[in-house]
């Protein structure tokens, strides 16, 4: 049985860090880190993942890009986003081959420990990929139902961060292509100029 962390405890160091800290506008929320990825060491890291592809292509990279003087984005840029006010972290540190690996009770253990993070750097909005990431937050850390649960900004606050959720950019997720993945990330972008400083 795997320990419960809590809510001080580092994540395992053989997964991806989070990419935090006070001040950010936007925080993304995966489900957790891939072997892939933490083999590798960054973010979204499997070429056939639409995050970096969608990212690149929609308006709430357009600063990030125009910085850069580049048209993509990719993996390697992860660790530079919080420059920009956009940090990465997960729902469950733990790495695994796929989500489906996870079980009710890796969420339910690592979810206060997320709320904890939220809560110490209160970005202006945390984002999660997929409301697979997003249902068991609601339950364990918020104390909430998670059903009737949908795409969007959501009704709940975590103190003065606002909470949304987009499709899961996984190629598992094949209800979404990658124009759809864009035009989440820009109604993301639409939706953190809506709000005030």
């Amino acid at each position: 049985m795997r320990p419960t962390p809590a809510a001080g405890d580092q994540p395992n160091p053989a997964s991806l860090p989070d990419y935090l800290r006070p001040g950010l506008d936007l925080v993304f929320v995966g489900i957790n880190p891939s072997l892939y990825a933490v083999a590798r060491g960054h973010y979204f890291a499997r070429p056939t993942n639409r995050f970096w592809p969608a990212f690149s292509r929609s308006r709430l990279s357009e600063p990030i890009r125009r910085a850069l003087g580049r048209a993509d984005l990719c993996p390697a840029d992860d660790a530079h986003l919080p420059d920009f006010g956009i940090g990465l972290t997960d729902a469950v540190k733990r790495p695994s081959a796929s989500a489906a690996d996870l079980s009710a009770t890796d969420f339910a253990a690592w979810a206060p420990h997320l709320r904890a993070k939220l809560e110490q750097h209160a970005p202006r909005v945390a984002c999660f990929h997929g409301l697979t990431a997003y249902r068991p937050f609601r339950r364990h850390a918020l104390n909430q139902p998670d059903r009737d649960c949908q795409l969007g900004p959501q009704p709940l606050r975590l103190g003065p961060t606002h909470l949304f959720v987009v499709p899961n950019p996984s190629p598992a997720n094949a209800h979404f292509r990658l124009a759809d993945q864009i035009a989440w990330y820009d109604r993301l972008a639409d939706y953190l100029a809506s709000l005030p400083r």
